[in-house]
């Protein structure tokens, strides 16, 4: 079948609205009908990364649709079945077997092979049947596309790597899709103070109705010494949700000491912005102080972790419609890049079909 898409022909380049085509699914492949597909900052980073002979590209990894094809060897969907696809495996991170399994996909432009396990901008997605989860159709949203990946990744930073419990001290650097979503985890999980920093008033403002106690504007103030003044002694957890060098820096010296003996842990980090490949930690930190720094890679199980989310949602806990600030439509898709890539997103967009 012909599906509309947004395709990445070449690094940097806008990306082309045309017609992919998208084979019947292989035996452990369905192909969801799409409704909406949210747009992570992560697709500006590849639209420089990926290289020429990685495209054809469809980029996109959070979305929600009807299946319409299911191969012969799924058992977990039907055709009719709500599904949110994602690029976290249901189950959690895969073997090598699912790895190798899934690509390519078998989508094609102009007769040249689309390469990756999946692409959600497009209008009829073909993914690997793990990386589809049913949903109860009475849940289904457009804005619910997000949970596959701002909601697991920010909320399972905060839930499920660092562990966060009721009346610890959470920082969250980065007021976007990611970071807002941390700091709702954080907030539900009656952690104190949750501080927001981020360089923008109005996004500080609407990190506010996301569950922040207090904020910073790192524009404005040294960073590191305003979480230490809210705290009294660094925060308990320290997330980056931006991925620059300076970020990956100095959540390390926003969390507390800890101090010489056993048990005796400090504070914190948690990585989840995009990682650079360099940056400079002080040695000091982690042998005088015993303070901690972890990645997280969307730390949730779909499977186990969507029907949560979903239910929040729909109690008005984490409210999905609030955090989708800003609707696109497909032939729109360049001018949604260029305005998440000048900072003008509060919250998260997301490209309706």
């Amino acid at each position: 079948m012909k599906s509309r898409s947004a395709i990445m022909t070449a690094p940097g380049a806008p990306l082309t609205i045309d017609e992919i085509d998208v084979p019947d699914p292989g035996p452990h492949q369905v192909i969801v009908k799409q409704t909406a597909s949210g747009i992570c900052a992560s697709q500006i980073h590849e639209l420089n990364l990926i290289p020429e002979d990685g495209c054809p590209c469809v980029l996109g990894h959070e979305g929600v649709g009807v299946v319409t094809h299911v191969g012969k060897d799924v058992t977990h969907l039907k055709e009719g079945d709500w599904a949110i696809t994602t690029w976290v495996p249901r189950g959690g991170f895969p073997g090598r077997e699912f790895i190798e399994g899934v690509a390519p996909i078998g989508t094609t432009y102009r007769d040249k092979q689309i390469g990756g396990p999946i692409g959600t901008f497009t209008e009829h997605c073909l993914a690997h049947d793990q990386l589809a989860v049913k949903i109860a159709p009475e849940l289904a949203s457009p804005e619910s596309s997000i949970i596959g990946c701002a909601v697991l990744t920010g909320g399972g930073a905060v839930l499920h790597t660092a562990k966060v419990r009721t009346e610890e001290s959470v920082v969250v650097v980065g007021a976007g899709g990611i970071g807002l979503c941390a700091l709702k985890m954080a907030s539900l999980l009656q952690a104190y103070p949750v501080i927001a920093v981020d360089l923008d008033d109005e996004k500080l403002e609407f990190a506010r109705q996301w569950g922040a106690t207090h904020t910073v504007n790192a524009s404005e103030v040294d960073p590191v010494k305003a979480v230490w003044d809210i705290t009294g002694k660094g925060a308990d957890y320290a997330f980056d949700a931006v991925g620059t060098v300076a970020t990956h820096e100095q959540i390390l010296e926003m969390v507390r000491g800890g101090g010489p003996g056993a048990n005796n842990l400090g504070g914190m980090a948690v990585m989840i912005g995009w990682p650079q490949t360099e940056f400079k930690l002080n040695g000091e930190h982690f042998v005088f102080h015993q303070r901690q720094y972890r990645g997280s890679h969307g730390s949730s199980i779909p499977d186990e972790d969507f029907p949560m989310y979903l239910r929040l949602d729909s109690e008005g806990k984490f409210p999905l419609d609030k955090l989708i600030t800003r609707s696109y439509s497909l032939e729109q898709m360049n001018d949604a890049l260029d305005d998440l890539r000048e900072g003008r997103i509060l919250g998260r967009s997301i490209v309706r079909f």
